[in-house]
């Protein structure tokens, strides 16, 4: 079990121990999950507390600021590809999109299905935008790998594996395909340098509006929830 503390607001902090870490570090997961502190192997306990009590405000704020979560059920209205489609129940035996529906098998629970659908289209989606911008890249990768992550929407490794957050097919189909190019370009540039963005540009001339989409909204899609505490 992860040790935790409660600061004087009455907060709770999950501690998380780093071996790499240099500093103090908290973050507030977009999720709704529990605020986490990073301390270094060095930094004793209450040198941890001490300075989440010091941040308590600044959490308090941020913890209010995540958006509510939302429940993947029958009825709902969720995203894919940027398009609020109704959580139908239906006579069918897998997900399918029917007009503004996304039709669920009546007898099974929404989560699981709704989570396998979304994890089926970003994959499909996510290889085709991959294979099209490393093509045009000239930088083949080694493997896609999906994840669902809560710090960030993509990743990439320096053997070429792509990672990422399955959650982007919920996300505008060009939004999914911004993050492909941003690390199709890592196999480039492993790096954030101006290099690197020049390389994403080639890519995505108009790469900073779906980066500032993803900014605005992508907390929205990290807040859905695909487990049903009272059940579907």
């Amino acid at each position: 079990m992860a040790e935790a503390f409660t600061i004087a607001n009455g907060l709770r902090i999950t501690l998380r121990r780093s071996a790499r870490a240099r500093r103090m570090v908290l973050r507030v997961p977009r999720d709704g999950g529990p605020v986490v502190l990073t301390l270094p192997a060095h930094v004793a306990l209450s040198d941890g507390a001490a300075f989440a009590e010091s941040k308590s405000a600044w959490l308090m704020q941020a913890t209010q600021r995540r958006p509510a979560p939302s429940i993947v059920r029958h009825g709902a209205a969720l995203p894919v590809a940027g398009e609020m489609l109704a959580l139908t129940p239906a006579a069918v035996r897998a997900a399918a999109v029917a007009g503004a529906a996304l039709l669920l098998p009546a007898s099974r629970p929404a989560g699981p299905v709704v989570q396998a659908f979304l994890k089926h289209r970003a994959m499909a989606d996510l290889r085709a935008a991959c294979d099209r911008h490393a093509g045009a890249l000239g930088r083949p990768y080694r493997a896609i790998v999906l994840r669902d992550t809560r710090s960030r929407w993509g990743s990439c490794t320096s053997d070429g594996r792509l990672m990422f957050s399955w959650r982007l097919a919920m996300a505008p189909p060009a939004v999914l395909d911004y993050v492909a190019a941003h690390e199709v370009a890592h196999l480039r540039h492993m790096d954030h340098s101006p290099r690197f963005w020049g390389a994403v540009a080639g890519l995505i001339p108009d790469y900073a509006r779906h980066r500032d989409w993803l900014k605005r909204h992508g907390s929205d899609l990290m807040a859905w929830q695909f487990r049903d505490p009272a059940g579907d």
